[in-house]
C-alpha cells in the first residue's frame, strides 16, 4: 500500500469531525456518571439535609436535569456541528475531494477491505446517530423515546469505531506507513512535495 498525502480540506474535515466526536463523547461520559441525574439529585439532597430543607425525590431529579441541561445543550450545538460537517463530508467527492473507496474491489487485499468495511459501517452508523439526535430534538414528540433508544447505542459503535481506527493507524504509522500521523496532522513535508 503506498503512502497517502492528506490534503488540507481532508485534514480540516478529519479534525473537526474527530473533536466533535470527542466532546460528544465527554457530554454523554458526563451525563453517565458525574453529572448523571440521580448523582446530581443526591448532592443536593446530601446538602439540603445540612439546612433543614427537603424535597421529594421527583422535585431533587427535576433540579438535577435543570442543572446539568447547559451541558446537554452543547451535546446538542455540537450534533448540529456534526450534521453540517457530515453534509460537506457527504458531498466533497461530488468535487473531487475525499472520495470514498470501493469495498467490493476486486484487487483489494483483507487489510485494504476491512477498512473500506469500517469506514462505510462508520458513515452509515454516523448518519443513523445525527437522524435519530435530530428527530429527539426537532421531532414529533410521539417519535423521542423511540429514537432515544436508537441513538443511545451510539456510544458502542463511536467508541468500537475509535479503537479500531487507533488500532489501525498505530499499526500502519509502526508498519507500513511511516509518517501517516505527521501526514495527517501537518501534510506533506517539504522533501515529499518537490
Amino acid at each position: 500500500m503506498k503512502n497517502r498525502e492528506y490534503s488540507a480540506i481532508y485534514r480540516i474535515m478529519h479534525w473537526s469531525i474527530a473533536i466533535c466526536m470527542t466532546l460528544l463523547l465527554v457530554t454523554i461520559f458526563l451525563r453517565l456518571t458525574w453529572m448523571n441525574k440521580n448523582n446530581v439529585a443526591l448532592i443536593i439532597q446530601d446538602y439540603l439535609a445540612t439546612t433543614d430543607q427537603k424535597l421529594t425525590q421527583d422535585q431533587l431529579i427535576t433540579l438535577a436535569k435543570k442543572i446539568r441541561k447547559p451541558m446537554w445543550d452543547w451535546h446538542i450545538y455540537i450534533g448540529y456541528a456534526l450534521v453540517g460537517l457530515y453534509s460537506i463530508r457527504m458531498a466533497l467527492p461530488f468535487f473531487g475531494q475525499m472520495k470514498f473507496s470501493n469495498p467490493f474491489h476486486k484487487d483489494l487485499g483483507i487489510k485494504e477491505k476491512f477498512q473500506y468495511w469500517t469506514y462505510l459501517i462508520f458513515y452509515v452508523c454516523v448518519a443513523i446517530s445525527l437522524i435519530t439526535g435530530l428527530i429527539i430534538v426537532l421531532g414529533p414528540k410521539n417519535l423521542k423515546e423511540s429514537m432515544e433508544e436508537i441513538h443511545v447505542l451510539s456510544i458502542y459503535y463511536l467508541l468500537a469505531f475509535i479503537v479500531i481506527h487507533l488500532s489501525g493507524v498505530f499499526y500502519s504509522e509502526l508498519t507500513t506507513q511511516q509518517g501517516l500521523i505527521s501526514r495527517i496532522v501537518s501534510g506533506p513535508t517539504k522533501t515529499e512535495e518537490n
